[in-house]
């Protein structure tokens, strides 16, 4: 016999999941710990350790603080100066200061020990996952150090870019120990095509440049400091814009406006224009494409670390609700057709993940082993193409498991499903990677040689991969044209996921190969075939 409820209160809360914060995102996820180690970091362990523990429970918290209290726009003071600045919630500070500090956006620059791009790249996805759009700027500064090195009078710039230190007050970057970078790329008429900017750098006697003319997406502009792309008089050229002036006085650009996106709220995105705002010039005139190739590759690692974060994160909170809720008696995660669906959930989570830290790796060894970074020249494209792509219908699917508590802001889905799509369109969308991907195989033979020697590293441990590969082979050998790039792009990403984790002797690499490349699936998660141990997977999945 149950006591009588106390008057008034109309029903006691049962059957709901306890808070998903306070766990430790690092001890948490095993296929990531296994990839740290296979691809070479394992000294960083520790580091990690202590980063995952405060993702999982601080930095987890605050995010929805980030992300309730949007940035916001000041062009001018009370005094109707012009101080083109962004406000933002403290919650952003304590994310960045957290960030930095750890390494998010440095640590492949000042730790010298072999995989520490590796470790860096573990310490971002464990970072998005708490909180995704304080990532936007980490991406920038970090992958900016890779131009900013090239110029040796822009030695402080690197430094403190790299350094661990946040410091948000808006003062020249001589009285900071540390920094951030943005961009300023895309205009309107032209978006990915940047050839097409309009935005002139004119010559200085000094030998600086003033930059006259717009940009249509500004990233992060409350940064210290831009990579904007300007038409010199010897073509289109890569400069470094300061946000102060060495002498403490506003360079001479404007705020319009912020971006209202989709999601991303936590982070400032902006219009602006260039009134013959000053800047330096990073590598030679007309190489501007060619001297920020090395921020590319490292942009598209993080997008693709960011949509496999996203999807980890998905997957966690779908399966620690349905664990702890029940229906018609059972647990949710025992009905046998939704333990499916997570099962397929944790196969692509897993895949996407490993395969992120395995182009981690040959970005670290890129510069030193010709192999690895022709691996990671194209490795990079098809990642950032695939992940990325699979992020969105991943995350809804996680959302379809909590039923209607999954569109409630509450459950962080909602944050992650808004956030999902902005990987595949940032630094160039779908078509984007795939025609280069193309342009790649086509023009780039060094770019084949690794892809053989990382695919056929596995051949013969698995009859349906070995058959897939055939077919692949036989596809790229018929020269394919523009229309089948997103074909053989998502091939080779499926052929390379499912070779990694061969490598990596997961026990999920079976029904990864039998499901995404033996035709043993549907159109949809949750068809995974019959005799798959989804219970296995799921223990490995999220203790």
């Amino acid at each position: 016999m149950t006591s009588a409820l106390p008057a008034f209160e109309t029903h006691a809360v049962s059957n709901q999941p306890p808070p998903f914060g306070g766990r430790n995102l690092w001890a948490d996820d095993v296929a990531l710990a296994e990839a740290v180690q296979r691809e070479g970091a394992a000294a960083f362990a520790g580091q990690l350790a202590r980063y995952g523990g405060l993702a999982g429970d601080e930095l987890y918290r605050i995010g929805f603080d980030a992300n309730r209290d949007r940035p916001r726009l000041r062009t001018h003071d009370a005094q109707g100066h012009r101080i083109d600045t962004v406000e933002f919630h403290p919650a952003y500070h304590q994310l960045m200061t957290a960030a930095k500090t750890h390494g998010v956006a440095g640590l492949s620059w000042h730790d010298g020990r072999p995989g520490a791009h590796v470790a860096r790249a573990a310490l971002s996805y464990l970072h998005h996952q708490a909180e995704a759009g304080t990532s936007c700027p980490l991406t920038m500064t970090h992958a900016a150090v890779a131009v900013l090195r090239q110029d040796p009078s822009l030695a402080a710039w690197a430094d403190k870019a790299a350094a661990p230190h946040y410091d948000p007050r808006d003062v020249p970057i001589a009285d900071k120990a540390g920094i951030t970078l943005g961009m300023g790329m895309t205009e309107k008429q032209g978006g990915s095509d940047v050839r097409s900017n309009t935005t002139r750098a004119e010559r200085q006697a000094d030998g600086s440049y003033a930059l006259v003319g717009h940009k249509w997406f500004f990233s992060a502009p409350m940064s210290d400091g831009f990579l904007v792309l300007a038409q010199a008089p010897g073509g289109l050229s890569c400069f470094l814009m300061p946000r102060r002036l060495p002498d403490g006085n506003r360079n001479a650009f404007r705020l319009m406006r912020l971006k209202d996106k989709l999601g991303d709220w936590s982070n400032a995105s902006s219009e602006v224009e260039l009134c013959g705002a000053w800047a330096q010039r990073v590598g030679e005139e007309g190489r501007g494409v060619a001297t920020i190739i090395g921020m590319v590759m490292m942009t598209r690692l993080d997008c693709m670390l960011g949509a496999a974060a996203e999807m980890r994160m998905a997957l966690a909170q779908a399966l620690h609700h349905t664990r702890h809720r029940s229906s018609f008696g059972t647990r949710l995660s025992e009905h046998p057709l939704m333990a499916n669906v997570l099962a397929d959930l944790a196969i692509e989570s897993e895949a996407a993940t490993v395969f992120a830290m395995r182009v981690a790796r040959a970005v670290d060894q890129a510069a030193a082993d010709p192999q690895q970074a022709a691996f990671a020249r194209i490795a990079t494209a098809v990642g950032k193409y695939w992940v990325c792509k699979r992020a969105a219908v991943f995350v809804n699917e996680a959302q379809e498991c909590l039923g209607g508590a999954g569109y409630v802001e509450e459950s962080m889905l909602p944050r992650l499903y808004r956030q999902a799509p902005l990987n595949s369109i940032w630094e160039g969308s779908g078509n984007i990677q795939c025609l280069d991907v193309l342009r790649a195989l086509s023009r780039e033979p060094q770019v084949l040689h690794a892809l053989d020697a990382e695919l056929n590293a596995v051949a013969g441990a698995d009859a349906i991969y070995d058959t897939a590969l055939r077919a692949l082979r036989a596809q790229l050998a018929a020269t394919p044209e523009q229309a089948q790039a997103r074909r053989v792009t998502e091939r080779l990403a499926l052929l390379l996921q499912a070779a990694v984790l061969l490598r990596a002797q997961s026990p999920n690499a079976s029904a990864f190969i039998r499901s995404r490349l033996g035709a043993e699936h549907g159109m949809a998660f949750g068809t995974l075939p019959a005799d798959i141990d989804v219970g296995a997977v799921l223990d490995r999945a999220l203790p």
